[in-house]
């Protein structure tokens, strides 16, 4: 890949044990290399260190405040992605509170890159954490695409080994929602450049 090739963080969300989350990224993963138009990097949120404490300044004054050590590989992360795809639950018809801290202890990691969502859950399939988080990325100043990857009652979808039983129709949808990151990370990268 060339030194253009845009970089998108795939966000693990779910924390809590015996999630499902992985299963779910690793098949996004997947998907995001055979596209071929990203250098894709994994932060598995359970990984980190997420204090629900935030610091005393507001990010709008200190938007780099000193991070806990095991918040490093996360904040990197964050800081070199053109593009992140987060791949959440619905827990009480929200999306987890590690994700929310995650964000809150970032500001200008989030400005002007694109977002995208791989939601699951029962019947929902994820979406009112996604319809959430597009308002809290609407205030960081990224932009959430319209696309998006919905698994309603994911645990009838994947077998056992962790492969979906008709991956076709989500495939189509990871694709045409990494062809909707692909623009808007390389346009925004371009305007972040320029700007």
């Amino acid at each position: 890949m060339s030194s253009n090739t845009p970089r998108l963080a795939v966000i693990i969300a779910s924390v809590r044990d015996g999630r499902f989350g992985p299963v779910v990224a690793n098949w996004f993963v997947e998907q995001a290399r055979e596209h071929g138009e990203f250098e894709v990097d994994v932060v598995d949120l359970a990984e980190a260190e997420l204090p629900l404490a935030l610091p005393a300044t507001s990010p709008r004054m200190e938007p780099n405040p000193v991070r806990p050590a095991g918040m490093a590989a996360l904040t990197d992360s964050l800081e070199r992605a053109d593009a992140v795809v987060i791949v959440t639950p619905d827990i009480n018809r929200s999306y987890p509170a590690s994700l929310k801290t995650a964000i809150d202890w970032h500001f200008t990691q989030w400005d002007r890159k694109a977002i995208g969502f791989v939601g699951y859950s029962g019947l929902t399939g994820g979406l009112l954490a996604i319809e959430h988080l597009r308002s809290v990325f609407n205030e960081l100043n990224a932009h959430t695409v319209r696309d998006y990857v919905s698994f309603p009652r994911y645990y009838l979808l994947f077998d056992a080994e962790g492969n979906l039983t008709e991956p076709e129709g989500p495939a189509e949808a990871a694709t045409a929602m990494l062809d909707q990151l692909r623009w808007w990370a390389s346009a925004l990268a371009a305007a972040r450049v320029a700007a």
